[in-house]
């Protein structure tokens, strides 16, 4: 962030300084077909999601949302981001997600439907920031160390 910092001179009332802080304008950024790219990422998902003004659609690899992502659940996972920047059904959505599995992968482009819609509208930038929807989920599964069952679990003990 840019800031000013005054002089002792330019300060009144004998104080040892002020830090004015200005607001970053952010610049809208979009294709030359008037779309906005963004990333997401959840667990071992990956989405590559573009967003442009429209009737609401969102298609997911090709595929209609309530046709791969069959669970309500998940439906409203996607949806998320619209209903907190109040633009549910102003923007089309297309999505291509690879890796992970259906939670992984709805959480993916849920965070990827967010970052676009703020880099689309810097306006929507703060009501999703707030939501927590521009933070990238960091949590994967732990790996297995060797000598246990699992990643913590250990073999079962036998006494006899």
């Amino acid at each position: 962030m840019a800031a000013d910092i005054k002089s002792f001179e330019d300060l009144e009332g004998g104080a040892e300084g002020v830090i004015v802080e200005e607001a970053i304008a952010r610049e809208p950024v979009r294709d030359e077909l008037g779309r906005s790219y963004a990333t997401g990422k959840r667990k071992d998902a990956v989405a590559r999601v573009w967003v442009k003004p429209g009737s609401g659609r969102v298609t997911v690899n090709g595929k209609e949302l309530d046709k791969y992502f069959a669970r309500p659940v998940l439906q409203m996972v996607v949806g998320q981001p619209f209903k907190i920047a109040n633009v549910d059904g102003q923007f089309d959505v297309m999505a291509t997600v690879k890796g992970g599995g259906l939670s992984g992968q709805a959480g993916a482009v849920k965070h990827g439907i967010s970052k676009a819609l703020s880099l689309y509208d810097p306006e929507l930038r703060s009501p999703l920031k707030a939501a927590g929807f521009l933070t990238r989920d960091s949590r994967v599964v732990e790996r297995k160390k060797y000598g246990k069952r699992k990643a913590r679990r250990s073999f079962q003990f036998s006494k006899r």
